[in-house]
């Protein structure tokens, strides 16, 4: 049986990905439609469990789902200026409906601030109605000119909270637990370390006061923008005419959030922990956690590897494997390259023993073990390897972390796949020279790890932090 070649990450890391992408069943091309991409089983499952995760926390929370349309009056997004500005490239707007010409264009939903804005304004009245805390789960089209399956195509999937409140303080609170959320999903079920910080009134939202993200490094050091929450401010309540009235009796403008992370985490999952054999997911994100594959040549081996291998994938929960007319060899492959954690083989010597073989899917280790602690084995190795996959991309993340404290410095090393860190004042202006470099600031530190205070690199003026500085996706 032939195997198609996965591109070594050193040599052509856009190449590699793709090939990790494709033959780990996670996604293929649309092709037939423009920049966008089929979602594979092994992908969409993997979506369905961050998808559960981050829903779980979303009700935990107080909040509840909801459906906007997909289409959107193209009045609404004019609404709010700086918005409409922010999104125009990457519109796509249906003109004809029926045959008929539409007296209004529809928008294709690139995010829903302004349709939001609309029904908030007939949902709320009074100070009581407050907060409303909504989620939606939805597919959103932004027309994208150079597309990579997960992390940037015309159509994806995500999922986008809104919410009001009756002040600044209590709106500010809820960007950030979504943030932390956020960010526990990303580490503590990704196994995916990331960088919290605030985004510079350059890269912010368009038509929020304020934008937060978090940042991963991806293994050729590259920053991958994982998750955003927008503190909106006002700027939608008047731009919409959400009002309520206030404990006091009078009529105030309400201050929203807005939230949102999407299919992309699963390309940076993928960036993360991947290697040169393909697909590695950490348990906790794997659909499979375990499979086994029974080994027999002879007919009468058949039945009693059989017998034992169904008992013992019942015990561990594993998916047998019992598709005839391939090898054993056929197999493991096949399941390598779909990332699952642990793989067990079972053939006579084992059945005669009293015995088992585990395969490690990160480290490739395996490891003879008797059947009767396979299921507590099975459980200690699933943690370590999630425990050992953070580790090891935090590690990564720490030593491919370097300072730069001239904007020389920062020049000379931006293209070496690292994050750097350097004082750097928020002002379009400097944002812009990074930008000449084909990098950009991801993001201001809301933990500072380094030395504090210093001075802009390019004006000389104080600024109590460092930003991180890298080349993105």
């Amino acid at each position: 049986m032939t195997h198609s070649p996965i591109t070594p990450r050193g040599s052509d890391f856009a190449a590699w990905y793709q090939d990790v992408v494709l033959q780990g069943d996670m996604a293929e091309p649309a092709e037939v439609v423009k920049g966008c991409m089929v979602i594979r089983p092994n992908g969409y499952a993997v979506w369905e469990i961050i998808q559960r995760e981050l829903d779980n926390r979303f009700k935990a929370t107080g909040h509840q789902n909801i459906y906007l349309p997909l289409l959107i009056p193209q009045s609404f997004l004019q609404k709010e200026a700086e918005h409409v500005e922010g999104f125009s490239p990457e519109l796509a707007v249906v003109t004809i409906a029926g045959g008929k010409q539409l007296e209004e264009p529809y928008v294709i939903r690139p995010t829903s601030e302004t349709i939001v804005g609309h029904f908030f304004a007939k949902w709320i009245q009074s100070y009581r109605d407050l907060p409303l805390l909504y989620n939606q789960w939805a597919n959103v089209i932004r027309w994208e000119l150079r597309t990579r399956m997960f992390l940037r195509t015309t159509e994806f999937l995500w999922q986008e909270g809104h919410t009001a409140h009756s002040t600044h303080e209590e709106a500010m609170e809820e960007v950030l637990r979504i943030l932390d959320l956020y960010s526990e999903v990303a580490e503590d079920v990704m196994a995916m370390p990331v960088i919290k910080g605030v985004k510079t009134r350059a890269e912010k939202f368009a038509g929020a006061l304020k934008s937060f993200s978090m940042e991963a490094m991806m293994q050729n050091g590259m920053a991958l923008q994982a998750g955003t929450s927008h503190d909106l401010g006002q700027n939608f309540g008047k731009a919409f005419n959400v009002q309520f009235q206030s404990s006091e009796g009078k009529l105030d403008y309400v201050w929203q959030t807005s939230w949102g992370v999407s299919t992309r985490l699963v390309g940076g999952l993928i960036m993360s922990h991947s290697d040169d054999k393909g697909l590695v997911l950490p348990p906790k994100v794997a659909p499979r956690k375990s499979v086994l594959v029974p080994i027999f040549r002879k007919e009468q081996e058949k039945a009693q590897v059989m017998e034992v291998a169904a008992k013992l994938a019942k015990d561990l929960g594993a998916h047998i494997d019992t598709r005839e007319g391939m090898s054993p060899g056929a197999k493991f492959f096949h399941w390598e390259r779909l990332g699952v954690p642990i793989v067990f083989e079972l053939g006579p010597r084992d059945v005669a023993a009293g015995n088992i073989v585990m395969k490690r899917r990160d480290t490739g280790s395996k490891e003879v073990i008797p059947q009767t602690e396979a299921v507590a084995k099975l459980a200690i190795t699933l943690e370590a390897m999630q425990r050992d996959l953070y580790s090891k991309a935090k590690q990564r993340l720490r030593d491919n972390t370097v300072l730069a404290n001239s904007i020389e410095e920062v020049e000379s090393m931006v293209n070496d796949g690292k994050f750097i860190m350097a004082h750097l004042k928020d002002d379009p202006e400097t944002d812009a020279r990074i930008k000449s470099f084909k990098a950009s600031v991801r993001n201001v530190p809301l933990v500072d790890e380094f030395d504090g205070p210093g001075k802009c690199i390019l004006t000389g003026d104080p600024v109590d932090r460092r930003v991180v500085i890298a080349k993105s996706y």
